[in-house]
């Protein structure tokens, strides 16, 4: 389905999107919770063709990256892709084979609503028998638009079903308070994902804008609908909101895009639109609202007031059936399939109806699936090991504070002060919601989808003008990820990244903290990035820095901008350094952390006996390299670059390593190598 309509709005700083590993033998393994046999690291994956100094990635991974080509179904290949398959298609498709095979199932318990809804995902004959009728009662809504106000009531009705249109709301913390929720209002309504898509004059996207006319018309003619040329009609409009929308790049201020105002400055900004309707729809009740952009809803006001009824009833009609379509007869997702994920990303074929069951299940019940997942994989042993882990970090973060040199003492002190106020996560959330309000049928897969989308908008506006639940969590147990929420000030590791390559029990350490160590360093730096730096030990968006120490970060951060700005990844598409700042340097502190953070775990004891003759340094960068390792088609690499706020998986491991002098000289490289940079050029953050 498409994913591209979510509201943006100031969640959580998360670690990736997927990237890269492989499960081949070697001279250290282990056996997980299911028996599963995974290697440390495999020197058979390194190829010996490169040099380490010259091309680390291709010289640690080249023949794992032959050996492992990206599989017809998927548009990139590493470790999160792997281990994210066994998570989904082998452990959460165990639990849900034996809870189907149940014969009675008691209405609203948690497993029958998985089983439930299993079936109806692989029940594909009521599917096509349906047709889009589940959608009418919606479509028939949609018909019966005459004005703007008509139009403001149906979309805000849509809203609550995920349906996405030129704005959005959601409760979060207030960053200005975050002990409180409140409404938070956000531009929305692209279905390419970004504004960079509606403008770049390349060939490869102007090809992505035509295809999605063809897109757009083709779904139209599936369903019967009479509108002439919709995609050229979606295009325009979405174009014409997108050339008014503030780029990614703009959305990372947290300053800038924090205006709180009264609920009636929604009406004076866009008087045109009936903010009432649309928010009665949405059982939305609220006297604050704090406004990403005033200007946006007033351009958005003024195109909304020019544009025909029959173009926003076309552009509506057109989100419904995208969101839906995933939930449709098969010729209608194939269709979504092949724009979305071949177009777009460079997939070939679609998964097997039983593992896009399993993952739709997950996708709308991943807690209940996360609740039995964790029972089942994740041994309180492992979060009392990761809990030691992030001590062991933090004690290193807070030496390396002391020793900056472009911070003054005053902002130091700060600085120890938020980092002892950081909490974390492990494994899977202290206590569970209650979802057997959500109704789920054998045979009314929409209808069951459409429950829990209302089920989860009223637990979120639910939220608003209430106390912050810190024990809420952001990702299912499953989740291979990890995110740093600023808010909470908080770091925060499901059980489903706590595996290996990872995180692997049975390793030697220098693999360990090349991999969960430096992911942990990772989410911690994040509490110290371009955006984390701009809240305080609370969560709140305040300035706890002197000015000059500000200009001195500001100073190393665009240095490091501009560097990654300068690597170009296919012809005419580089990194956007400005976008990409917060992971990149999260990636260069997580590194820097794990690497001390191993060798302080050496002293007062002998140093460990090269494994496979590598040393402990070199093995901690193989580690990191075995981290990202991976392949991506063009397609989806030519999307990351426009849409992703992490850089691709071959410049998260040779972007950060020549400033690092610890690589230079674990691995004995010198000047005029590939990956090493004069000590002038090297950018040391924290």
């Amino acid at each position: 389905m498409n994913k591209n309509n979510t509201v943006k709005l100031p969640l959580l700083a998360a670690m990736v999107t997927f990237a890269a590993c492989g499960t081949n033998t070697s001279t250290k393994q282990q056996e997980t919770a299911d028996t599963t046999k995974v290697p440390a690291f495999n020197v058979a994956d390194i190829d010996t063709a490169y040099k380490a100094c010259d091309d680390f990635d291709n010289y640690a991974n080249g023949n794992w990256k032959k050996n492992n080509p990206i599989p017809s179904t998927e548009s990139r290949w590493g470790a999160f892709n792997i281990l994210d398959k066994q998570n989904k298609e082998v452990r959460l498709k165990g639990i849900i084979t034996e809870i189907t095979g149940k014969k009675e199932l008691k209405k609203g318990t948690e497993e029958q609503q998985i089983a439930d809804y299993y079936t109806s995902f692989l029940d594909t004959a009521t599917i096509e028998k349906r047709g889009i009728t589940p959608l009418k009662p919606y479509l028939d809504k949609i018909d019966g638009i005459k004005t703007l106000a008509d139009w403001a009531a149906v979309t805000g009705e849509l809203q609550k079903l995920g349906v996405s249109t030129f704005t959005g709301f959601g409760a979060e913390a207030d960053a200005k308070n975050s002990k409180m929720n409140v409404l938070y209002q956000a531009q929305s309504g692209l279905s390419l994902g970004e504004r960079s898509y509606y403008e770049r004059p390349d060939s490869a996207t102007k090809n992505v804008r035509n295809e999605f006319v063809n897109h757009v018309d083709k779904m139209f003619s599936l369903a019967g609908f009479p509108d002439v040329k919709p995609g050229t009609t979606v295009l325009g409009l979405e174009t014409q909101l997108a050339l008014i929308q503030l780029s990614n790049v703009e959305l990372r201020d947290p300053v800038k895009t924090y205006n709180r105002s009264g609920y009636g400055e929604l009406r004076t900004l866009a008087p045109d639109f009936d903010w009432d309707a649309f928010t009665k729809k949405q059982d939305i009740k609220a006297d604050t609202v704090i406004l990403q952009n005033k200007e946006y809803l007033t351009n958005a006001n003024k195109l909304l007031k020019a544009t025909p009824i029959d173009v926003l009833k076309t552009y509506t009609k057109w989100q419904l059936l995208t969101s839906f379509a995933g939930y449709l007869p098969k010729a209608f997702d194939e269709e979504n399939f092949h724009f979305f994920g071949t177009v777009m990303t460079g997939k070939k074929a679609q998964k097997t109806r039983t593992e896009r069951a399993i993952r739709s299940t997950d996708m709308k019940l991943g807690m209940p699936l996360g609740k039995l997942f964790a029972k089942k994989y994740f041994p309180e042993s492992s979060k009392e090991k990761v809990s030691q882990m992030i001590e062991n970090v933090r004690k290193v973060y807070g030496e390396r504070i002391d020793k900056l040199t472009w911070m003054s003492d005053s902002t130091k002190q700060m600085a120890h002060k938020k980092l002892a106020s950081f909490t974390y996560k492990i494994g899977y959330p202290d206590k569970w919601k209650d979802y057997s309000s959500i109704q789920i049928d054998k045979g009314t897969l929409l209808e069951n989808a459409v429950s829990a989308m209302l089920w989860e908008h009223k637990d979120n506006i639910d939220k608003i003008g209430k106390p912050v639940d810190r024990s809420e969590w952001g990702m299912t147990p499953q989740t291979v990820n990890a995110y740093y929420n600023p808010l909470n000030n908080e770091v925060v590791f499901p059980a489903g990244i706590l595996q290996p390559p990872f995180y692997n029990p049975n390793a030697d350490d220098a693999i360990n903290y090349g991999g969960i160590i430096a992911v942990i360093g990772h989410e911690f730096t994040h509490g110290f990035d371009d955006q984390g730096s701009q809240f305080d030990a609370e969560g709140n968006l305040k300035n706890w820095w002197t000015k000059t120490d500000r200009e001195n970060f500001d100073k190393l951060t665009k240095r490091y901008v501009k560097y990654f700005s300068g690597i170009e990844v296919l012809p005419g598409f580089k990194i956007n350094g400005s976008l990409t700042i917060g992971e990149n340097v999260a990636d260069l502190g997580g590194m820097t952390l794990a690497y001390y953070a191993l060798k302080k775990s050496f002293e007062g004891k002998e140093e460990p006996k090269p494994i496979d003759g590598f040393t402990w340094q070199q093995r901690f960068f193989l580690g990191w390299a075995q981290v990202w390792h991976g392949n991506i088609t063009d397609a989806a690499l030519r999307q990351q670059i426009q849409i992703d706020p992490h850089s691709p998986a071959r410049d998260r491991i040779n972007g950060p390593l020549p400033h690092l002098k610890e690589f230079q000289d674990a691995w004995g490289c010198k000047a005029g190598d590939k990956m090493v940079l004069p000590d002038a050029e090297r950018v040391t953050i924290w």
